[in-house]
């Protein structure tokens, strides 16, 4: 499968990194043959990449496992502080990491995990839409400094993360707007008009969690990786195509035992 690699303003990022992406007249025109909005975590790739990213860093900078504790402090209070919030504390293993070194481990984690491992049969149906002209937009929770570079490798027409807040050097409590739920909607509406009532004309969603709901019920038609039960019954009441891609781990242990490892960089 041969990749394209859009330039960095298609995707969103660079310079102008933090405003509505532009849609190019290039893209306007695949618009009109059809939209393809993917989810990442759960949905391309097995894993929740946020602690798989974390792994790449920490067996490259030891001294930042530190971070463990700290994050154990706050997680307990997850109701309180909220996805967003613990997000916010979970990338304190980034503390004072400059932008350049930041950029630097996006790429080489990108290379190494992006596409080995994602599914084969959803990069499929990735490609078709590809093959058939439709504009794709990869549209993760996931922080935007290594999503816009997953949405380099993997060809995607716009690339949109939850937007962490870095100038030369990341905070402690980097600052974000957590980009899930009804915040994928907003942010697709800013750059591809609102949906309406109907959803956005041509389009076609995918996804693993009942969290992308409000993007899913914004398209005429969708598909579910690996749904939950809940999300099997929804998506088979609304007509949603199934897929069950193999997955990595041999259980729910085995899964819960190699997140941890991950997020302790071990």
């Amino acid at each position: 499968m041969e990749f394209i690699l859009p330039e960095a303003s298609a995707l969103g990022i660079g310079p102008d990194r933090g405003k509505p992406a532009r849609v190019t007249p290039e893209q306007a025109e695949k618009r009109g043959r059809g939209l393809a909005l993917f989810d990442f975590d759960g949905t391309l790739i097995p894993w929740d990449t946020q602690v798989v990213f974390a792994d790449h860093v920490l067996r490259r900078e030891p001294l930042r496992r530190l971070y463990l504790p700290f994050f154990a402090m706050f997680a307990p209070f997850h109701r309180v502080l909220g996805d967003e919030g613990l997000k916010r504390v979970f990338l304190s293993y980034l503390w004072r990491a400059r932008r350049e070194e930041i950029e630097g481990w996006a790429r080489e984690f990108v290379a190494e995990w992006v596409p080995a491992r994602c599914y084969p049969e959803v990069l499929e149906m990735l490609e078709k839409h590809r093959d058939s002209g439709h504009l794709t937009v990869l549209a993760s929770a996931s922080p935007d400094f290594y999503v816009a570079e997953v949405g380099r490798v993997l060809g995607f027409d716009l690339a949109l993360g939850t937007e962490v807040e870095v100038d030369d050097k990341m905070p402690l409590f980097p600052e974000l707007t957590n980009h899930k739920g009804g915040e994928k909607v907003r942010r697709l509406s800013e750059i591809l008009g609102s949906p309406g009532a109907d959803g956005w004309e041509g389009s076609h969603g995918y996804t693993d969690s009942t969290a992308d709901l409000p993007m899913m019920r914004a398209c005429r038609s969708g598909t579910v990786v690996n749904p939950s039960p809940r999300l099997s019954a929804i998506a088979a009441g609304s007509g949603w195509g199934i897929v069950r891609p193999a997955t990595p781990w041999k259980g729910p242990r085995d899964k819960a035992l190699r997140i941890l490892r991950f997020a302790a960089g071990i």
